[in-house]
């Protein structure tokens, strides 16, 4: 069921009253932040640029943990939200459970009748003055220098509501291990105006796409832990991979000291 409350729209389980999904939200984000920073060392840049009013956020994706360390690194308010995953039933998976409970999901169904509802969910999302966060690649993808080419939603809901476009680079999430390096980067924001015909949404796709690709800005890949370790099961714990696995990438300079 989606609801619309306290100006969040959300797959949410019945019962679940706005108090409680507040009380949810504020000690996840405070468990993100907490152990983000806790096991990793995180540089943020640009976090000016954010604004206080609504936005739709579109970010690159290396691994899982990418909106975690968004709900750990960027401001608490406006309320953060995200578009996804696919699923229709998000009881089943820890990763969809968790984010159920959070009530920070947008769940995105791809029927036609569950994207007019995923539709306006995004609608009373920004139309409540929060931020709503897409993983603009539509997945997860090896090679932290590289991007791949933007699906078109986060532009398409940015012009509809007529709110800003802001590129967030995540580096340094591809492979985990303690005390590593995690870069975060906010571009400037994209203003945008008037109807999402085809030609508005290419156009700022485009823009979108340029913008990111230069807050990645070629980031060397993490050193890979070996295989079998904790830090290699916990870093593929809850990806999901296309291929079915994650793809081999040309070898590239790894990070230094970065454990």
């Amino acid at each position: 069921m989606t609801e619309a409350a306290g100006g969040i729209a959300r797959s949410e389980r019945p019962g679940v009253g706005p108090l409680r999904r507040r009380i949810r939200y504020g000690a996840s984000m405070g468990v993100a932040w907490v152990a983000i920073r806790a096991l990793f060392r995180v540089r943020v840049e640009g976090q000016g640029r954010l604004r206080a009013g609504p936005a739709v956020i579109c970010f690159n994706h290396q691994s899982w943990t990418d909106p975690f360390v968004l709900m750990a690194t960027l401001r608490w308010r406006p309320r953060l939200s995200f578009f996804g995953p696919k699923e229709e039933d998000m009881s089943h998976g820890g990763r969809n459970r968790l984010m159920l409970w959070t009530g920070s999901a947008v769940p995105f169904k791809p029927a036609k009748s569950d994207l007019k509802e995923a539709a306006r969910a995004v609608e009373a999302v920004l139309a409540a003055g929060g931020v709503l966060a897409i993983a603009g690649e539509g997945r997860i993808h090896a090679g932290e220098g590289e991007l791949l080419e933007l699906n078109e939603g986060a532009a398409f809901f940015a012009i509809r509501s007529g709110v800003p476009l802001i590129p967030v680079a995540i580096n340094g999430t591809s492979w985990l291990a303690f005390g590593r390096r995690i870069r975060v980067r906010v571009g400037e924001p994209i203003e945008t105006s008037g109807r999402p015909t085809r030609a508005a949404v290419d156009d700022l796709t485009s823009r979108c796409w340029a913008a990111l690709h230069e807050l990645v800005g070629g980031y060397p890949d993490p050193v890979r832990p070996p295989s079998g370790s904790l830090w290699f099961r916990l870093t593929e714990i809850f990806n999901e991979w296309p291929e079915g696995a994650r793809p081999t990438i040309p070898t590239r300079p790894g990070l230094r000291g970065d454990g």
